[in-house]
């Protein structure tokens, strides 16, 4: 998948696509409702498919401390879009020149003077431009004038409930990872490259891939059994910590601390992926090292038990 960085970087071969715009965080159920559209009309006009997406995403724009928590990374929702068979990720920067575009300058620059776009799919939800000004009512208008075909995508339901990147960040808050992998479609996980770190855990005697979580919030805080997938592609068990580690030098942004049982492996600068199974404990803070220490290898006990309950100890 190409990704194109702004509207400074559209060239002639990127003019003449079928897009659609959003934040798509998560890429849910719901989003591939509308991005399954989108591919269906591509391979029907012969059209490459694009995705707008923004970064950062306009709530954290504007209030970055109160924005909600972000379900995936930049890198993440890209390689997931990229499994889905979507052809370009267009990104662009929110600013704050970005921000006081209108929303009918904002189509001709993007849909039209920009992509030259042919069919443009959107959630019903959609709101963009200066003051939020412009909706599927405004981008139809404007197809009628430019040449373009709009379509809207209701919301997708499942029984009576809205599939949605909020409903699923609750449901995480909750540690219902089963209801989450059914608003998804696939179970959640965090994903990325592991840094070299301060290496305590293994001074303590439990060695963690540690992973930068490359969003402001994460959906998740506390300590939970995982399963991880390593850079061989084998899907070990593990304990992981995603928090600021309170105990040792209370960090200002969660990290994600994956101790993996039963391996010895070298995976610095390699990448891996985290999927939630159960939640053990919130992150607490302890009198000393050897107070977390203990607890550590009773979060590991129950980790394993859990697996051997499982069934795939």
């Amino acid at each position: 998948m190409e990704l194109i960085r702004g509207f400074h970087n559209i060239r002639d071969r990127h003019k003449g696509c079928v897009a659609t715009i959003g934040a798509f965080d998560g890429v849910h159920l719901g989003h591939k409702a509308v991005l399954e559209k989108l591919m269906a009309k591509g391979r029907e006009l012969g059209l490459p498919t694009v995705v707008v997406v923004f970064e950062p995403l306009p709530r954290e724009f504007f209030s970055p401390h109160e924005a909600p928590p972000r379900l995936m990374s930049f890198r993440e929702r890209f390689v997931a879009l990229d499994e889905l068979g979507i052809d370009r990720i267009m990104r662009i920067r929110f600013t704050p020149k970005f921000r006081e575009l209108g929303a009918m300058e904002f189509i001709r620059k993007l849909f039209v003077d920009g992509l030259e776009a042919k069919f443009i799919v959107v959630g019903d939800d959609l709101r963009f431009g200066r003051d939020r000004s412009g909706g599927f009512g405004m981008l139809k208008k404007a197809g009628e004038s430019y040449g373009f075909e709009v379509q809207d995508t209701a919301t997708l339901t499942q029984g009576d409930e809205r599939v949605s990147s909020t409903r699923i960040r609750e449901v995480l808050d909750e540690a219902d990872f089963k209801e989450a992998e059914r608003l998804l479609g696939r179970p959640y996980s965090i994903a990325g490259r592991v840094i070299v770190g301060q290496q305590l855990g293994r001074t303590l005697g439990v060695p963690t891939a540690n992973m930068e979580l490359h969003r402001l919030r994460s959906p998740l805080r506390g300590v939970f059994a995982v399963d991880v997938e390593c850079p061989d592609g084998v899907i070990r068990h593990g304990v992981a910590n995603v928090g600021t580690r309170p105990t040792v030098d209370n960090l200002p942004k969660a990290i994600l601390e994956v101790h993996v049982l039963d391996f010895s492996g070298n995976l610095y600068r390699r990448n891996i992926k985290v999927f939630f199974r159960k939640k053990i404990r919130n992150e607490i803070r302890f009198d000393g090292l050897e107070a977390l220490k203990a607890q550590i290898h009773n979060d590991i006990e129950t980790a394993r038990n859990y697996f051997a309950e499982r069934g795939d100890a």
